[in-house]
């Protein structure tokens, strides 16, 4: 029996999880999130305006509002002088404007009906507010202001609606919420956005050997570094995480997922290789999740598959290995630009290509990721490929891919790099 390569490998895990990607895709399964809370969200469907933006005519800036046809004779030898109304500032009420005067308007604030233009108080006469300001609202009866030159009807006007018109679609399905989109939704007045639900995973961790960080070690214990390493993994790529440990036992594993009715999809670090003693493989493999190796160097061994819910609804099983290496590998190579597409994220890593810094051999019929680290020259230096080396790991600023059919490398050799270190 031919082994699988890891490309057959992620088409299989990219099937398992298409129902998945439907059903967060359909907007009858949106989750309604006020706006505080939907920063990096998808939208499930588009959001339209409730209201104009702006929701009236507005200043531009700080100056006075007019009737254009009262200035329009204006000039620097014979300028219009305009006696002084009532003063306009934002947060005011919509005023109405006396033909014939000059009322005072600041930035945002509504223009006063029956004037179509602003001059701004740089091109008054004096080019101050004189008498208004601090507690006084509107200046003394007899102040009066003049104007050198003519303006157009529009001049620093906002029309209402000039951003978002009532009813326009302010942002698109499947957009993803960042800083700007929520404050046009915002200013539209929406409170609350549909997005799309974020996938839930349940994580578990099998080994009677694993105990928390900061416990206390027996002889053969080991400290669980998978539950860490691939929770913090899968909340970068916007899943939401529930987490498990499970004592080596099939049944253990069955019941811990049977608790979890509702969620996405589990994740499974350890017992998938061929020892005698492979809970995960023992608990599901009757159940019709696949356990087989692939042709890949770290984590070779692989299952995927799903079992039903006592409500009848299908559960993909996604089953890496347990050396903690293997297991951020393979999700790395088959869950992670699944998991980010799904919230609108760059699925996959920056791909380059960079000379090697020093020969390498390889696997032949393997497909090998190396951890690596990319020098100042340009070239690649790589690591050690063994499954237990995390620390090397953590250090690593790319992981080097050498394909099947590759068993050496010489040095200046190119080879495909995916950076890590952003």
């Amino acid at each position: 029996m031919s082994v699988r390569t890891p490309a057959d490998h992620a088409l299989e895990i990219a099937e398992l999880l298409r129902p998945l990607r439907t059903r967060l895709c359909d907007p009858r399964h949106a989750d309604r999130v006020p706006l505080s809370e939907a920063l990096g969200r998808l939208l499930a469907e588009d959001v339209a305006s409730p209201g104009s933006v702006p929701p009236f005519a507005n200043s531009q800036m700080d100056g006075y509002a007019v009737r254009s046809a009262d200035v329009h004779a204006a000039s620097a030898v014979s300028p219009v002088t305009l006696p002084v109304g009532a003063t306009s500032a934002a947060g005011d009420p919509i005023r109405t404007h006396v033909p014939g005067t000059a009322s005072p308007v600041m930035t945002g604030a509504p223009i006063p009906n029956g004037a179509d233009a602003v001059i701004p108080i740089e091109l008054a006469d004096p080019p101050h507010f004189a008498g208004i300001g601090a507690d006084r609202r509107d200046a003394e009866p007899g102040t009066t202001v003049s104007f050198a030159a003519p303006v157009n009807a529009g001049t620093f006007v906002r029309p209402a609606g000039a951003d978002l018109a009532r009813g326009a679609v302010i942002l698109r399905t499947a957009t993803r919420l960042g800083p700007v989109g929520l404050g046009s939704l915002a200013a539209a007045g929406v409170a609350e956005v549909p997005v799309r639900p974020r996938p839930r995973v349940l994580l578990l961790s099998t080994g009677d050997e694993l105990r928390a960080p900061g416990e206390p070690l027996a002889p053969g214990q080991i400290h669980d570094a998978n539950t860490t390493s691939l929770t913090a993994a899968l909340r970068e790529s916007g899943a939401v995480v529930v987490h498990a440990s499970v004592p080596d036992a099939a049944s253990a594993v069955l019941e811990e997922i049977a608790r979890h009715p509702d969620i996405d999809v589990v994740v499974t670090a350890g017992g998938v290789s061929a020892g005698a003693f492979e809970v995960v493989r023992d608990a599901l493999e009757d159940a019709g999740v696949t356990f087989e190796p692939i042709a890949m160097q770290p984590g070779g061994p692989q299952g995927f598959g799903a079992v039903r819910s006592e409500s009848g609804r299908s559960i993909p099983i996604v089953a890496f290995p347990g050396n903690p290496v293997s297991a951020l590998l393979s999700f790395e190579m088959f869950l992670r630009p699944l998991l980010r597409e799904l919230v609108g994220l760059a699925p996959m890593r920056e791909i380059t290509h960079a000379p090697l810094a020093h020969a390498i051999t390889s696997p032949r019929a393997k497909h090998q990721v190396r951890r690596g680290t990319l020098r100042a020259d340009g070239t690649v230096e790589v690591g050690a490929p063994g499954s237990h080396l995390l620390h090397d790991y953590a250090r690593a600023t790319v992981l080097a891919h050498i394909p099947i059919g590759v068993d050496a490398l010489a040095e200046g050799a190119e080879v495909e790099i995916w950076r890590i270190d952003d």
